[in-house]
């Protein structure tokens, strides 16, 4: 770990209060222990378009030393991809979950019965991602005909493919660990008690994230407390969540569109284009709800997730207008300080 002090790039493994635990962005090269990298009194580090953004984990950052030889994370580089949701408690703020991931493992409890609302909201946001969105359905061995309930899952998540595994029992991960190839970040999201960190576990081959008790009635405590990128020795990184209690999404059509491509098919054989599938003549969307071709279920979803995506685009122009007047006012700050340094 060394090679921090001569400015190479580094991955960013957990953030702390007012700092950041860093390896090597090297695959082969981060399984050494991390190196903790003070963060600037502000929590922010220089990144894209002139501004100063937060790191999150699984960042690629430029680390230089500063004058007091200590490392310094000098430059956030551009993410790839990045998996955003809405604030917890806030609809005006968005928190990045993980950065530069390639695999998103949305994991749904078997027992009790999976959410399949929920599990279209994590699809939109790994569709938003960028990212391959890859459903985990765990602990098989609570349940006894697994096959009949991934299979509601599967209808509810076209263009997805769907696992049933139980990480106790190391069943069904053979399809996942063919996903751990050398540079390849993986991300677990779902809600506490879906038995993330026992696959995280499962899926590295040791215990790298504890795992708590069962509960009396027989759901997983909640282990997690923070986001941490793992090196895995086969040269992929996991990145194991805390569980999420609410799944504010940040969204687009696009990403609405790729989670529930039946109901977009069916809205374009609509007679008009700007139906809103309510009392329209010609809607080819009442008509299979009607019929039972497209669950009241999934339409209620798609509807609740169009209007946040609505919601999200029109809050867009918003918030690039605000980044680009931070721009300005940073920049004229540095030009003010830089006159009267003169």
């Amino acid at each position: 770990m060394d090679s921090l002090t001569v400015g190479s790039q580094v991955r960013v493994v957990r953030v702390d209060r007012g700092a950041v635990l860093v390896v090597p962005a090297d695959a082969a090269s981060a399984r050494g222990l991390p190196v903790r990298v003070e963060l600037d009194r502000d929590g922010l580090v220089p990144g894209p378009q002139g501004l100063r953004w937060a790191p999150t984990v699984g960042d690629v950052a430029v680390s230089r030393p500063r004058a007091d030889g200590v490392p310094h994370l000098a430059e956030l580089l551009p993410r790839r991809t990045e998996l955003v949701r809405d604030s917890a408690g806030s609809t005006s703020r968005t928190q990045a979950l993980a950065a530069n991931v390639d695999v998103v493992l949305v994991a749904e409890h078997l027992d009790p019965e999976p959410d399949l609302g929920r599990i279209e909201r994590l699809l939109t946001l790994a569709w938003r991602c960028g990212a391959r969105p890859v459903v985990v359905l765990t602990k098989a061995d609570l349940v006894p005909r697994a096959s009949i309930v991934a299979a509601e899952v599967t209808a509810a998540a076209p263009g997805a493919d769907v696992h049933v595994v139980s990480a106790t029992a190391d069943t069904g991960l053979e399809p996942l660990r063919a996903l751990l190839r050398p540079g390849v970040t993986l991300v677990v999201v779902g809600p506490s008690g879906a038995g993330k960190s026992t696959l995280v576990n499962a899926l590295a081959g040791a215990e790298v994230m504890s795992v708590g008790d069962r509960r009396a009635d027989g759901r997983g405590r909640h282990t997690t407390t923070h986001r941490e990128l793992i090196a895995l020795d086969c040269g992929a990184f996991l990145i194991d969540t805390p569980g999420l209690r609410a799944v504010g999404v940040v969204a687009d059509a696009a990403a609405v569109e790729a989670t529930f491509p039946d109901v977009a098919e069916l809205a374009l054989a609509c007679r008009f284009a700007d139906c809103a599938h309510e009392s329209e003549p010609g809607c080819a969307v009442r008509a299979a709800l009607e019929s039972g071709e497209l669950p009241e279920r999934r339409f209620d979803s798609w509807r609740r997730l169009a209007r946040e995506a609505a919601w999200q685009a029109r809050r867009s122009d918003a918030r690039l207008a605000a980044l680009e007047k931070a721009r300005w006012k940073q920049k004229t700050a540095e030009y003010r300080r830089e006159v009267r340094g003169r």
